[in-house]
């Protein structure tokens, strides 16, 4: 009996240290604050939390939602937030204006959409229709520049040629495009397929504009780049993970997805389904250096910034290297990795942000 009752205190014992060496392990992982915006467009960032991928890479993960980019750029300046995507044109604006902050990679591309009632739809076939009216878009959103370059492109003047009414949500615009405020709005998914389902009608849609853009890139501080650079790359780690899981290929993992992104984009699940899987959406993690630069040529030639600057100043593609080549090197014949791989050296070659992060 006395045995027993030895063994029984013995197992009790293994058991309450293990679980404080869980609680332990778990409190020793490295904390981390990211921001993001309730789209589809984001759903990485939800997947990777609820799937654990955060957790894998010792991360304690706290998700921050805000409305716009805006809101978002100031959070990670502030340091409220270590990292984010908000939009393109947001960071950088910013940059622009001598903010010292670093794009480490990228949650989505494309996804906008230029939206007006059945009334007005039939007018507007080209950017070059929206001269005279009235458009809503949200200032610092990558649609935002999209809009505003794709004009400049077309002859027009942003400036002098329409009116651009500057909203601080998707639903503001949606309401005013709704109630005749404004002949026209720019969205971003799932709010397109949502104003879809209220009886507006598509116009446009940004890769019609710009094929291949980038939007909401990750950003963090440029002095905490290097001093934490393994963070960065760990991070990227899950984030990659999620957009394996996501978008594999033949996984079947639609389903669970769209239950992880519905947590925090508080949408019905079709529309968010309809707008994740099925929409105009490019769901890289890649910096995409080249598109960035793309971008930022675009909003210096329509006049949106004005600077000098080198685009590959400000863009830190080591940490993602980092990581996918960690991911390669442990699977080193999973395809999706391979097919990253390719994309990386196409749209990345030789951007290291001055000469940092190489590895």
């Amino acid at each position: 009996m006395k045995d027993k009752k030895r063994i029984l205190a013995q197992l009790l014992a293994a058991v309450f240290l293990f679980a404080a060496a869980g609680v332990a392990t778990a409190a020793g992982g490295t904390d981390i604050k990211i921001g993001y915006l309730p789209a589809t467009g984001h759903g990485k960032l939800f997947i990777a939390k609820e799937r654990g991928y955060f957790a894998e890479e010792g991360l304690n993960a706290e998700l921050i939602g805000f409305i716009n980019s805006a809101d978002g750029i100031a959070a990670i300046r502030s340091g409220k937030v270590d990292v984010g995507g908000f939009g393109t044109v947001a960071p950088l604006l910013q940059i622009s204006t001598g903010a010292d902050l670093r794009i480490i990679g990228g949650l989505m591309g494309e996804d906008t959409s230029i939206i007006a009632t059945e009334k007005n739809a039939p007018k507007v076939k080209t950017l070059a229709d929206l001269k005279g009216k009235k458009v809503a878009t949200i200032r610092l959103a990558t649609g935002d520049a999209v809009l505003r370059g794709g004009l400049h492109k077309s002859g027009l003047s942003w400036k002098n040629d329409l009116e651009i009414f500057e909203l601080k949500s998707p639903g503001a615009v949606i309401e005013a495009v709704k109630t005749g405020q404004v002949d026209a709005g720019v969205v971003w998914g799932p709010f397109d397929v949502s104003a879809l389902e209220q009886g507006l009608k598509t116009v446009l849609v940004s890769a019609d504009i710009f094929p291949g853009h980038p939007c909401c890139r990750l950003t963090v501080v440029g002095d905490q780049y290097a001093p934490r650079l393994d963070t960065w790359r760990r991070f990227l780690r899950a984030v990659l993970k999620a957009e394996r899981y996501a978008f594999g290929g033949g996984a079947g993992h639609e389903e669970q997805a769209v239950e992880d992104i519905s947590k925090y984009a508080k949408l019905d699940k079709t529309l968010i389904d309809k707008s994740y899987y099925h929409g105009h959406l490019d769901q890289s993690t890649d910096p995409n250096a080249s598109g960035v630069k793309s971008i930022w040529g675009i909003i210096i030639d329509a006049g949106f910034v004005q600077s000098t600057e080198d685009a590959s100043r400000f863009i830190e593609t080591g940490a993602y290297k980092q990581a996918l080549d960690s991911l390669l090197a442990e699977e080193p014949n999973d395809a999706y990795w391979k097919k990253l791989k390719q994309v990386f050296d196409q749209r990345d070659a030789g951007v290291y942000g001055g000469g940092r992060g190489k590895s």
